[in-house]
Parts: structure tokens; C-alpha cells; sequence
């Protein structure tokens, strides 16, 4: 019998069958059915104690909601109790990487139609100014497990590594050479090598939503340009009470423009630090 009190999903489900709630992949959610006990989220007033019974358990959360789990027998008569005001079943989480790049029309684009092949961001170069990446992680890696990065600026490393690229005088840079070598060695030894780090991990998230090509997930969750090269930089060291300034952002997004044109390719550059310093007065 539907109960106004109870979200449609949750009506629909105490109508059902265990078999029917199995068939549906949803009606199931929060039903366990080794236990025969239901999870449910329910918005109440008063004292929870006063909604205790035999075989139920409730954790109250703040704003008047708690997380019930109880026998499926008493999951009408305990939503009937004047206390409840509202009751629904969980609702299924998933990986929001891989429903981000089907809600955005990734996934249709980099499909091959007709035996033309999609849009993988193959010959495409993606450069990315961030707080470095971890260049071990396999979605940065091709199939042989030689780097898709051909470039890594490394802005935070110390003045004695003495090799900035040419024409800047921050940190060090290393080559597609330098990192494959790395890859080839145990790690510690690698990292002597090449030794900078993603200590706090941003920049590799975000260069693995645009550029990752799921090796580490066997295809699953990719990138947008699961195809492209990559040149990195990381910014400098962070002062005091501070991010990475302005101007190792600027050199940045320069080196990348100057790798672009050297190599005679297109570059998509990704920033994911900014600041909202300046007028904020609307044009006229």
C-alpha cells in the first residue's frame, strides 16, 4: 500500500518482490538480503529514542534527519509513526570521472563511427601549469610504458639542480629521455633522477581528467584527450601564507606556448590556479 510519507522508489520497492527488486537494480538499494534489513533515510521530529524498536537501529545526523536500519517486516508500520516525516531508500554513488565525461559528450566523440576513428587527442599536444604530476602513474604512460610527457619544468626545484630551461632561471628541466630512464628504474632510484614530486596531488588529478588514458583502470576512466602528449610545469615553491606567484604562472604558460611552437603542434594549456584580484565592474 503507497505511503505518502515514503519517496516513490521506496513505495514501489515495499510493493515488490525480492526477486522483482533484484531484476530492477535499483529497488534494491539499501536492502540487504541475507539480513532481510532495510537502510533508509528519514527526516523526523522529537526525540529519536522515541523511534527505537526491537531490531532497529537509528543514527541521528544533524538538521533532523538520521540513517534507520530496520527489518523489512516493520518498515510500514515504523514510517507510519507520527514522528516521521519524510522516508526514502539510498540512492546508488558512482565515480563521478566517468559520468562527468558522458554528461560533457566525451565518451560519444572519441567512439570510432563508420571505422572513422574518434577524437583521442592523438598529435594534440595538452600542457598543463599546476602543482606537478606524478609521471610514474601508468594513465601518463603508453602501452610499452615509455612517458607520454615530453617536457617536465619542475619550477620548485632547488638552485644548486642548475638547469632551468633555456631562457629562465627557476629550477630544472627534464626530457622524454630523462623520465623513460626513470621509469625503467626502481622507483627510489628513479626519483633520483627525476625527482620532483605532486606532493599535494592536484595537478595530477587534473591533467588525468584531461589527459589520462586509463591505463591504471584498464579503459575505464579516461581523460578527453586520452591520445595527447604532455608537457608539464610545476610551479614554483609556495611562500609563506601564499600559493605560486604570478610571475612563475607567466613563465609558465610562456614555456609552454614556446615548447607548442618549437614542436610546430596545437596545445591545449590547462590552468586550475587563479586569483580574482582586478575590477569586477561589469562592461558597458
Amino acid at each position: 500500500m503507497e505511503d505518502q510519507k515514503m519517496d516513490n522508489l521506496l513505495n514501489l520497492a515495499s510493493d515488490s518482490t525480492e526477486e522483482e527488486r533484484r531484476k530492477s537494480g535499483n529497488l534494491n538499494v539499501g536492502y540487504t538480503q541475507e539480513t532481510g534489513m532495510w537502510d533508509i533515510v528519514i527526516k523526523y521530529s522529537g526525540e529519536i529514542g522515541a523511534l527505537s524498536g526491537e531490531g532497529v537501529r537509528a543514527a541521528p545526523l544533524l538538521g533532523g534527519y538520521a540513517v534507520v536500519t530496520l527489518p523489512e517486516r516493520q518498515l510500514e508500520s515504523f514510517v507510519s509513526q507520527p514522528q516521521i516525516e519524510f522516508a526514502e531508500m539510498p540512492k546508488r554513488l558512482y565515480f563521478q570521472v566517468d559520468q562527468g565525461t558522458e554528461a560533457s559528450c566525451i565518451r560519444p566523440v572519441q567512439r570510432e563511427i563508420d571505422g572513422e576513428p574518434g577524437l583521442t587527442g592523438k598529435g594534440v599536444l595538452i600542457g598543463i601549469v599546476d602543482s606537478g604530476v606524478d609521471y610514474r602513474h601508468p594513465d601518463f604512460q603508453r602501452e610499452d610504458v615509455t612517458s607520454r610527457i615530453l617536457k617536465l619544468w619542475d619550477q620548485s626545484a632547488p638552485k644548486e639542480a642548475g638547469r632551468p630551461p633555456e631562457g629562465y632561471f627557476l629550477g630544472a628541466e627534464y626530457g622524454e629521455e630523462e623520465i623513460n630512464r626513470a621509469l625503467e628504474l626502481p622507483e627510489e632510484e628513479g626519483r633520483l633522477l627525476v625527482p620532483q614530486q605532486d606532493l599535494s596531488g592536484h595537478g595530477t588529478a587534473v591533467l588525468g581528467i584531461a589527459a589520462g588514458n586509463g591505463r591504471a583502470s584498464g579503459g575505464v576512466y579516461r581523460g578527453v584527450a586520452c591520445e595527447s602528449d604532455i608537457i608539464a610545469v610545476k610551479m614554483g615553491t609556495p611562500r609563506e601564507n601564499s600559493f605560486p606567484r604570478t610571475t612563475e604562472l607567466m613563465q609558465g604558460v610562456d614555456y609552454l606556448v614556446r615548447q607548442a611552437l618549437r614542436l610546430g603542434r596545437p596545445m591545449a594549456v590547462n590552468l586550475s590556479f587563479g586569483n580574482n584580484y582586478g575590477s569586477h565592474e561589469p562592461y558597458n
